[in-house]
Order: C-alpha cells, then structure tokens, then sequence
C-alpha cells in the first residue's frame, strides 16, 4: 500500500501561502487533502498527496524553494510524541538512530540512513512516496527540518560540511544559502547531509538527563497509535474524501496503490466491509458535525458526501432514529441542562 504521512508535515503550510499572497484551500482540495484536517496534527493522510500539494503550491507561487521556506518554519514539537523521546538522547547520534528507528510514526515515505567513514558523517534521506510524481519541495523540506533538528542539537555555531540535492539547483539561492550555508550542491547522487563524527559525539543541547528514563517509556505505548491495518487506513481515507465527493471503493484502492478487489479482500480478513467502514465512519462524523449548530444541515450533507440534504436527513435518522434537527435541538438542550 501507499505510504502515509501525517498532517503534521503541512504545518505552518496555511501561513506560509498567505504570507505569498495565495488562498491555500484550493491548493489543498485540489490535491485531494481537507483543510480542516491541518488542524488535526497526528491524522494520516497519503504521503503522494502531499508531494503534489508542495509542488503545486511551488508552481502557484513562483517559488522554487516552497519546501525550504516551509522548513523553515518548522518545529521540533512536529515530530509528535516522538519529539519528546528525541530530545532527551544524550548525544546526537543517538538522537538520529532513535529518528531513524522509529521514523514512521511521522512519515512512512521518509527513510533515514547514516554512514560513518574517515571521520565523515553522510545522513542520506530518500523519499517513496509509492507513485510517479514530483519530490523535490518534499525532499527540501525534509532536509531543511533534518538541517534545523542537527542545529538544535549540536547548537549554534554549527554548520554542515555540506549539503547535497539530486535535482538541479533553483535559479536564485538565497534560500539555500540562509538555511545550510555556502556548502550546498545539486544534481549530486543523493538527497542529505555531510557532517563530521565528532559532531555527532556532541552532547544533545535540548537533553535532560533526569528525564530520559521517563521519556524512554513513551516509545511502547507509541507504536499502536500508528494505523497499522488496512481498516485503519481505509477509515482514514474515507474521512479525507467524503467531503470531496469523491468517497468511493476505487478511489480509495487508487489512495492505497492497490486494486479494489485487494481492498475488498483484505478487509474482510479483518472481518470488515468497506460498505460497514463507511457507515460506520459517516455516522460518527455526522453525530459530531450535526451538533455543531455553526454549522448548517446542507452544509453537513454536503461535507458527508450526501447529493441532496433529503438524503441525508433520511440515513441519518434511519442511524440515530431521529431527523438531524431533533438530534441538534436534543443535544443543545443536553448541554443547556
């Protein structure tokens, strides 16, 4: 199936196209991504997905280093629960192993791998994100953050031996120059970062000592949140689409890199139908959304999927037993009382 990443990644994405001067939603809806979903950091969505966003969003701004802008405006808190293991290894090598080893609890397209030889560190990133496509703004902006988190914690006045692209480089780089420093080149074999080793022995500037144990154990519990079945992420993707319109068994399949009988089948290994996680998923988003009184009953149609609030007002009360208005007036007097 097609890697996943997490919302996480988009972070500061909204205010960097405002500050360009362009509305983000578009970009967004027409890459198949829900806006509303930027606000919920730790929700996966395909990677591909938002490779497309990063270059469109490069195109329709004239800015060859989108991906580095958005890195630079990237926090160490974006890494997630992951973050607060990281920054409490004593040295930074053991911080990258640590990034490394469990790096697709934030990104199952990246893939992080470091070499040591002659006194010379190589990070070397590669991205997959399972389909033709262009990668460069998402290769910058993984390099720019891996450049911002050795920064941290080596602390300043640290810099790179030097920096390398695979693809060719922009026709202005000031960007690359204010981010990495002098030492950056392109069309070169690989996507990362040359340091010394000696850098990597230096003590984590952003650790705690007291608190690594403490951290250490928030590793376990870590793991399960990631979706790991195929139901999980079919229930992702279903809440992604449905506002599109485009909620369908073959899209989703098309999302995954697999055909929809491979959908069909793996799920009923897990004793799921997709007819079920739809329901079910547009159940749970309708009770929500319907007692949201902000929010108008076509509009939530609308958003669920529905082609006219007829419809919808029919299946939900066929779910709940009661039409949408009952439900709202009900829960607003719940909350009254």
């Amino acid at each position: 199936m097609k890697p996943l990443a997490r919302y996480a990644a988009l972070n500061e994405y909204v205010e960097l196209c405002r500050s360009l001067g362009i509305d983000p939603v578009g970009l967004l809806r027409a890459s198949g991504l829900d806006p509303a979903g930027l606000s919920l950091q730790d929700r996966w969505v395909p990677a591909a997905a938002i490779a497309e966003l990063l270059e469109h969003s490069s195109v329709a701004t004239n800015c060859a280093d989108f991906g580095l802008r958005l890195a630079e405006r990237r926090r160490f808190a974006n890494l997630g629960p992951l973050s607060l293991v990281v920054r409490e290894e004593p040295d930074v090598r053991s911080a990258l192993t640590v990034m490394s080893r469990h790096e697709d609890l934030y990104n199952e397209a990246l893939h992080t791998r470091l070499t040591e030889q002659n006194g010379l560190a190589t990070i070397r990133l590669t991205l997959d994100i399972g389909q033709p496509g262009g990668t460069r703004q998402s290769v910058e902006l993984a390099v720019g953050v891996l450049h911002g988190l050795l920064a941290g914690f080596i602390g300043a006045p640290w810099q790179p031996v030097e920096v390398r692209f695979t693809h060719p480089a922009p026709p202005d780089l000031r960007a690359h120059h204010r981010v990495f420093g002098p030492q950056v080149t392109f069309e070169q074999d690989f996507n990362g970062i040359l340091t010394y080793t000696s850098d990597l022995d230096a003590p984590n500037a952003m650790a705690d000592p007291q608190l690594r144990a403490y951290t250490q154990r928030l590793l376990d519990p870590v793991h399960p949140v990631r979706p790991a079945t195929t139901a999980d992420r079919v229930r992702e993707l279903i809440e992604l689409l449905l506002p599109t319109g485009r909620c369908s068994v073959e899209q989703v399949a098309r999302s995954l890199g697999i055909d929809r009988r491979t959908v069909h089948r793996r799920l009923a290994a897990e004793g799921e139908t997709f007819s079920s996680l739809l329901d079910s998923t547009r159940a749970e988003l309708a009770r929500h959304m319907v007692a949201n009184p902000r929010r108008s009953l076509t509009e939530t149609a609308e958003l669920l999927g529905f082609s006219a609030p007829g419809n919808f007002s029919r299946w939900f009360r066929k779910q709940h037993g009661c039409s949408p208005a009952q439900w709202r007036r009900t829960r607003a007097s719940t909350e009254v009382t």
